[in-house]
């Protein structure tokens, strides 16, 4: 089936089991590489309501790429045709395409591969200069933000480390475990098309959740590693502050919530979001709510957006 035609809000496989596709787009920008460090040669395309995409603002907020690393923001309505710009679907807060006038994110992936058959995701990392996609792979993207533009950064700014070498260890093993049974567990339990697919999934979500909740408990830190925010806090993060207004519900996710079960979670959270702006000011709720309500309508043919929760997330 070509990328045309294939419609990518279909997700589970033969056996109910979601199966997250690998990204395709993996270089990085680095001196003496194909993608140099240069102001302006790179715009960054994302999604409010993507939790992967959501990763790569704050870490551009964080290091203070704002005039170095413009971006352009999408719809929320991702529909057959995929994410939308403005010029396809004028939702507030969307953008329109400054750089190859594409109406979805799909023509992007045509422009730098005129043949691509695979899934059509936000983040991408764009290079103007070569019309390509440098990286659509979120993981490998904020790592790439944290050291890249440094020789342009003021030195508070180019001193800021989120994966520090005598952390990594720590941090890598974290992120292993909690990608796979919370960052892409949620997906793994929203996304079965069989109660066996849904229960094999939904415990060890929960279970991990016990665990970071466990980990927190224990070091009184506003931080899960090293007492300092890394890497794994801004990747737990963009899955956590969706997980009360979307997940529980829309996901199934419903054994407790993070408000209400997870007391030590819900303060690591809450802190983030009030205390760093660029926490708060990447998260939109509007956002996030309509585009999976309003998506996935195989889940939710009615695309009704629930009002609740109320608060979205509540004051510290």
């Amino acid at each position: 089936m070509s990328a045309e035609k294939k419609d990518i809000t279909s997700w589970a496989a033969k056996d109910g089991q979601f199966k997250r596709q690998a990204s395709t787009f993996r270089d990085e920008i680095k001196k003496g590489g194909q993608f140099e460090p240069e102001k302006g040669r790179y715009h960054l395309y994302v999604s409010y309501a993507c939790p992967w995409a959501h990763r790569t603002l704050i870490v551009r907020a964080l290091k203070g790429l704002e005039d170095i690393l413009p971006v352009s923001v999408v719809s929320p309505h991702m529909g057959q045709d995929g994410w939308p710009f403005a010029s396809a679907d004028a939702f507030p807060g969307a953008d329109s395409d400054p750089n190859e006038n594409a109406k979805h994110v799909k023509d992007l992936y045509f422009v730098a591969q005129p043949d691509y058959n695979m899934r059509f995701t936000v983040p991408v990392l764009w290079d103007k200069k070569l019309r390509t996609v440098v990286n659509n792979e979120s993981s490998e993207i904020i790592r790439n933000f944290n050291t890249a533009f440094n020789e342009f950064l003021p030195k508070e700014k180019a001193e800021l480390d989120y994966y520090p070498q005598e952390l990594r260890k720590e941090i890598d093993e974290l992120n292993d475990w909690v990608y796979n049974t919370v960052n892409n567990g949620v997906y793994k339990c929203g996304f079965a098309t069989t109660p066996e697919a849904y229960e094999s999934n939904v415990g060890p979500l929960f279970q991990s959740l016990d665990r970071l909740e466990g980990i927190l408990e224990k070091s009184g830190s506003d931080y899960l590693i090293g007492n300092r925010l890394t890497e794994a806090d801004i990747r737990l993060y963009t899955t956590l502050v969706r997980f009360d207004p979307v997940y529980v519900g829309h996901f199934k996710c419903n054994i407790g919530t993070i408000r209400h079960n997870y007391p030590h979670l819900n303060r690591w959270m809450k802190n983030l979001y009030w205390k760093n702006d660029a926490f708060k000011g990447t998260t939109n709720f509007e956002h996030i709510k309509t585009h999976y309500y309003w998506s996935h309508t195989q889940i939710n043919p009615t695309r009704i957006v629930p009002v609740g929760p109320k608060p979205n997330i509540e004051p510290l």
